[in-house]
């Protein structure tokens, strides 16, 4: 008979490609932490004297700055590490409280059905009929761009995939066995919700989360790629990649940098939110 701590070494076998998203992560946000005691350069400090230096693997690079300057001549390096604060604040912050109102909502439709089901299933099906790029853009259009609005947009947007997979959740298990047998000993909705349902999908709520983060991550660069998020001289990857591609073809790397950084950092949590899923997948658990 395997022990607990083979069978969790076995399994950590089976999900090594979530171990490499764990590391990637892990690293970004090490980064985003230790970062600025590592590179003190100030990212918002301009220096005309040092603008547009090459990276290091360049033959004009300037040592001081290994990834370079940007075209006000501030370090692309110290900002990198800032806007990844930024990316990874803005994609857990709005990733739980999208959560929150989503698990929320469809709680509330799955549990008790009737009118209360319509309705909100009525808003998911508005809210998910919309293009999402085309919502963000009029909604962050007439609320005004900064950190705030951003975030309010993306919770605004983000909630209906969890409503519709905790509705379905919730009326799937409540259905099983042990939920009538709580009912019938007189436990309170209440109880029944927070004892009974929510543990049995946290599972699935938890591998959604972590799927979501990356998007969140993704939109907030979109949105101040479009000068509508995240505004100047604050950095972000999205405001950095779209302040290189003036120089896409002469100075590649001003864009490639915050967008190889949007890419690891989206690969990482995705692998690390693939692995999650197959470390609780029960065919596993052998």
């Amino acid at each position: 008979m395997k022990t607990q701590p083979r069978r969790a070494l076995l399994r950590l076998g089976q999900v090594r490609i979530g171990l490499v998203g764990v590391a990637i992560v892990s690293l970004v946000i090490l980064l985003a932490l230790l970062g600025p005691w590592l590179h003190s350069y100030n990212p918002l400090g301009q220096d005309l004297h040092a603008r547009l230096k090459p990276p290091v693997w360049h033959s004009e690079a300037d040592p001081k700055h290994l990834l370079g300057t940007d075209q006000l001549g501030r370090d692309t390096l110290s900002r990198l590490i800032y806007g990844s604060r930024i990316s990874l604040t803005v994609g857990v912050l709005a990733m739980s409280f999208s959560a929150l109102l989503g698990i929320v909502l469809g709680i509330l439709a799955g549990f008790y059905r009737g009118s209360i089901d319509s309705i909100i299933s009525n808003m998911v099906n508005v809210m998910m009929s919309f293009p999402y790029i085309l919502l963000a853009i009029s909604m962050m259009a007439a609320a005004g761009p900064g950190f705030q609005n951003l975030l309010t947009v993306l919770i605004l947007t983000g909630w209906p995939v969890y409503t519709r997979l905790v509705r379905a959740e919730i009326i799937e298990v409540k259905e099983r066995g042990f939920v009538s047998a709580a009912h019938a000993l007189g436990c309170r909705n209440s109880r029944v919700i927070l004892k009974h349902l929510l543990p049995n999908i946290a599972g699935s709520l938890i591998v959604l989360a972590t799927f979501e983060i990356p998007r969140m991550i993704i939109r907030e660069s979109f949105l101040s790629f479009l000068g509508l998020g995240i505004q100047p001289p604050m950095a972000s990857w999205g405001g950095m990649l779209a302040e290189g591609r003036s120089y896409m073809l002469h100075m590649w790397w001003l864009a490639a940098i915050p967008g190889s950084a949007i890419f690891l950092t989206t690969l990482g949590v995705n692998l690390t939110g693939d692995g999650l899923r197959d470390w609780m997948d029960p065919r596993t658990r052998t």
